[in-house]
């Protein structure tokens, strides 16, 4: 048998199994061939679109469905991704909230968020994968859905909701608003405080609290928050961090409203 049909015969057991992925190593390992004969078949396959590479060391099998694509949905196959890397994860930000039913518009970058230090991000012609970092993941956030090989972690629309606030600088406040403008409708109160402790970013509340309150139906949401900082001594925060302290001050929310929202909905 020649190394070709080796490695197809593998690549097929791997699709008996219902995965759309495979490593290098788990290649070498099931096949036993020589690391120069399996990039030479790798490199032929690729050129066909029978298989595509999503960074060093890890390829995607392109069922009929996508080779058009030229790659499979980052769903089906994160999953195995982190796991080669050995990486904690959870799909967040904007793609977390369209996973939610919150997003006018297609995203087009996968939001990945790991532990530190993030492994490089993936920029290609048909993947697009930001890794964001953080210290510790928030588990309590961190939910489970089902996708065509298993199951995904995602962050949960509360969690979402901080992690957002927690990049204005690379999505906007108008951007946020918009997305919170869906995301808050599958947002629940007790989750959200939960979260809101464990996240120990006051700012954040104030700024969430403040948003909630005045540019979304969920004033539920808001008064929750509002009972966590309401006896507080609160300091007066910057709507935007990116612009001057200078504006009109929410006395309630403690907010210097320094810029105007105006959300795309």
């Amino acid at each position: 048998m020649n190394a070709a049909v080796s490695i197809e015969k593998y690549l097929q057991q791997v699709r008996a199994r219902g995965r759309y992925s495979f490593t290098l190593d788990e290649l070498r390992q099931r096949t036993s061939l020589s690391y120069r004969s399996v990039k030479q078949n790798l490199y032929y396959l690729k050129s066909k679109k029978y298989i595509a590479q999503i960074r060093q060391g890890f390829y995607v099998i392109l069922f009929p469905e996508y080779t058009g694509m030229g790659t499979v949905p980052v769903y089906q196959y994160i999953g195995h991704l982190m796991k080669s890397l050995d990486k904690p994860y959870y799909i967040g930000l904007l793609s977390a909230a369209a996973l939610h039913g919150a997003a006018h518009q297609k995203v087009m970058v996968d939001y990945i968020v790991t532990q530190n230090p993030a492994p490089r991000n993936i920029n290609s012609k048909n993947d697009k994968l930001f890794f964001i970092s953080k210290n510790e993941l928030l588990t309590e956030g961190i939910i489970q859905k089902k996708s065509r090989v298993g199951y995904i972690n995602v962050s949960s629309p509360e969690l979402t909701a901080f992690d957002l606030l927690d990049q204005i600088r690379r999505f906007g406040l108008n951007h946020i608003t918009t997305v919170l403008q869906e995301l808050h409708e599958v947002m629940k109160a007790s989750p959200l405080k939960k979260i809101a402790l464990l996240n120990n970013n006051t700012a954040n509340i104030q700024r969430l609290g403040y948003i909630l309150e005045n540019f979304t139906e969920g004033q539920k949401l808001a008064d929750a928050l509002y009972k966590m900082v309401e006896n507080q001594k609160l300091s007066y925060i910057p709507l935007s961090p990116v612009k001057k302290r200078v504006g009109t001050y929410d006395t309630k929310w403690k907010i210097i409203v320094n810029t105007e929202i105006d959300p795309d909905l």
